[in-house]
């Protein structure tokens, strides 16, 4: 496994401390510079830092790499150049060997491997940071998949994020209060706990899979309880395509994806009042009859429901382009700063008509969007650069940083899938209001 606890704490304060040495350099070089030099010194410093904090964590293997993978889906949060530079934790991390996934399916089954399952594959089909997936065999002949979390992976997970956490602060990314520092932080925490724990993760799976139950063409895998424990998962084997295969189908096959992936989300956020937030391409499966087979029910978002009905009015509002609604929407929702500094309609304008075009809202799109071309992602980068001075009365938020992630990853696997669809309809079906 991976190092020990000493032995990692090292390695992360030497990160941390090689930060704060960049941090205070930079800071003291370019002191007397001029605004944009300035700026410009501190993108430069913000790249080398998230190359520096991604390849340590992509160095070890467990809870804290699973921090970088968390902490690069938040990009309201991180400067896009740290953002950026954890995006490559995303990939699947090495293998653990098998003699230590037996150990630990043995210890948590409370089993010799070969009297519960026919086979079990010792090669996984899939490995990532806290745990991998390998095909097996029940004693009944039923085929299925068990995720094993490697040993210890828990362990570590709080001391590791205090650290990655005292990194981003002396690099002076965390540019926020110490209260909503801790909001955010705790939803990370909470958001990695949930990962951790399989025996929540299949009560989430019971729960949502009750929920689409009735969903034609959404499928979720079924738990095996008897094959199942807090650090081991095992599961009907539901398979289907990657997305890079989906997106090699017609048109009308992608559009029937693409409804059912809205439909995912949606459903589950105005229906249930909780939502999977883990949309990476990844942890969903696609097959040639348009259905949407879906992973991965660790990352988890309950919301009240003066959340889910704030979300629906500020839908409502940007989409019939009331910009003053909209700003005490963005307050309410604690984005944007009840300071009494002044932000004109025109940015919100801007910002809406680069947003809603993908979901097909008169009158900034007409009829069916072509994801495939999508210029959506490029105009809010050059709009964010346009928009600077504005950017100090905004801040990440705690109750919409999971919902932002999962609503960002939804656009990108459409994307991806390369679908050509109208999603206006979608839209308004969620929104109880009229098409």
């Amino acid at each position: 496994m991976a190092k020990s606890s000493g032995k990692r704490f090292m390695k992360l304060a030497g990160m941390t401390a090689s930060i704060a040495g960049k941090a205070a350099k930079n800071s003291l070089k370019h002191f007397s510079s001029d605004e944009e030099k300035r700026l410009q010194a501190r993108s430069e410093m913000m790249q080398d830092v998230g190359i520096q904090i991604a390849e340590t964590l992509g160095e070890m293997k467990g809870a804290v790499m699973k921090v970088g993978q968390i902490a690069s889906q938040y990009k309201d949060v991180f400067p896009p150049e740290v953002a950026s530079a954890l995006e490559k934790l995303q990939k699947d991390a090495p293998a653990m060997p098998y003699a230590q996934i037996r150990a630990q399916v043995e210890n948590e089954l409370q089993g010799n491997i070969n009297d519960l399952f026919i086979s079990f594959e010792e090669i996984p089909f899939a490995a990532a940071s806290i745990g991998q997936v390998h095909r097996a065999i029940l004693p009944s002949g039923q085929k299925v998949v068990v995720k094993v979390q490697y040993p210890d992976v828990d362990k570590n997970c709080d001391s590791d994020l205090k650290q990655v956490r005292m990194a981003l602060k002396i690099a002076g990314v965390l540019n926020m209060s110490r209260t909503l520092q801790e909001q955010l932080f705790h939803e990370i925490r909470q958001s990695l706990h949930d990962e951790l724990d399989y025996i929540k993760e299949a009560h989430n799976l019971r729960v949502f899979g009750a929920f689409h139950s009735r969903d034609d063409g959404i499928i979720i895998p079924r738990v095996i309880s008897s094959h199942s424990s807090k650090r081991v998962l095992t599961l009907t084997e539901e398979m289907g395509e990657p997305l890079a295969i989906a997106a090699t189908w017609d048109n009308d096959i992608k559009q029937k994806i693409a409804t059912h992936l809205f439909h995912f989300s949606a459903g589950q956020l105005f229906g249930l009042y909780r939502m999977h937030c883990d949309p990476h391409p990844g942890n969903f499966a696609f097959r040639a009859d348009g259905s949407v087979v879906a992973y991965d029910f660790g990352g988890i978002r309950s919301y009240s429901d003066s959340e889910v009905q704030l979300f629906r009015r500020f839908a409502q509002h940007a989409i019939k382009g009331d910009v003053t609604a909209l700003e005490q929407d963005l307050i309410a929702l604690e984005v944007r700063r009840d300071n009494k500094t002044h932000v004109p309609g025109e940015f919100y304008q801007k910002w809406l008509s680069i947003g809603l075009k993908s979901l097909s809202i008169p009158p900034y799109q007409e009829g069916a969007f072509d994801f495939s071309k999508s210029q959506v992602h490029h105009e809010a980068i050059t709009q964010m650069r346009a928009s600077l001075k504005y950017f100090g009365q905004f801040q990440p938020s705690a109750t919409t940083m999971m919902m932002d992630r999962t609503v960002s990853g939804q656009y990108w696997n459409l994307v991806n899938l390369g679908v050509e669809i109208d999603l206006s309809p979608l839209v308004h079906h969620y929104l109880d209001m009229p098409t």
